[in-house]
């Protein structure tokens, strides 16, 4: 069905993994409307739990092939907004975890789409290079916005105007990332992580994203009332009502997503 990533699902996980190899897994035009609509699959199947974004070969994704636009004149903006803002904003508005697999070099909106994700692990040897300024470009794919969200202003504006790679156990320390394991444990640790969040009950992870996704755009007084609409919603599901009874008789709670 797709050229340039496969989707697999395995244990309400889907993965979808980037598979340009030979190019690090660099964007295409195709590449980019094809993790879009593996994203809105993703979305529409009520077996899909947890998705996962990763990479074949030696890279997670670094960036834009730029051997594909050379010599071609066209409108950089057009192509964020056609290509870029679709994918983030997709995954913003992914009612299910995104866990972003970072298996190698993660550059420019790379960056971008491992930062989208709602938890970003990384093998040891992974890396992350805000590259735009490298090749003359400002940012895009929201790295601006995660960026500055994750590790703050006076960082932000290092990695964006420097351009210099970024080794995982910096990024660790930073806060800009979750978890970093050695190179041979990041597909079973991914997939131990993943299924977690598969296990949850999915209403109270898609009102907690929401929340938190959106807490920098509200005053203190509307995040207490977005609260208590959402924990009003959580506390008509079945799965609230699942997680009470199995703390009573201490089993595992099976959450249905109802």
């Amino acid at each position: 069905m797709y050229e340039t990533i496969s989707y697999e699902v395995r244990d309400a996980v889907a993965y979808l993994t980037l598979n340009r190899p030979d190019r690090f897994n660099a964007f295409n035009e195709k590449m980019s409307h094809e993790l879009l609509a593996a994203l809105r699959e993703a979305r529409k199947n009520a077996q899909v739990r947890a998705v996962v974004i990763q990479g074949s070969g030696k890279a997670f994704c670094s960036g834009q092939d730029l051997k594909d636009i050379i010599g071609i004149k066209r409108s950089l903006g057009e192509s964020v907004e056609r290509r870029y803002n679709p994918l983030v904003r997709t995954l913003h508005e992914l009612e299910k975890p995104v866990i972003a697999s970072v298996n190698g070099v993660a550059a420019g909106a790379g960056v971008g789409l491992a930062l989208a994700c709602d938890y970003v692990i990384a093998a040891e040897s992974a890396s992350f290079v805000v590259a735009f300024v490298n090749v003359g470009l400002s940012l895009d794919t929201g790295t601006s916005f995660h960026l500055v969200r994750t590790i703050g202003l006076k960082r932000a504006f290092e990695l964006a105007t420097l351009g210099e790679r970024l080794p995982a156990q910096t990024a660790l320390a930073w806060g800009m990332i979750n978890r970093v394991v050695p190179d041979a444990d990041l597909p079973q640790e991914t997939h131990r992580i993943a299924t977690h969040y598969a296990e949850k009950p999915p209403r109270a992870l898609a009102y907690i994203k929401k929340l938190l996704l959106h807490s920098f755009e509200r005053s203190y007084e509307e995040a207490l009332q977005q609260e208590l609409y959402y924990q009003e919603l959580a506390g008509r599901t079945e799965d609230y009502q699942e997680g009470i009874q199995a703390f009573v008789e201490k089993r595992k709670p099976q959450f249905k997503g109802r």
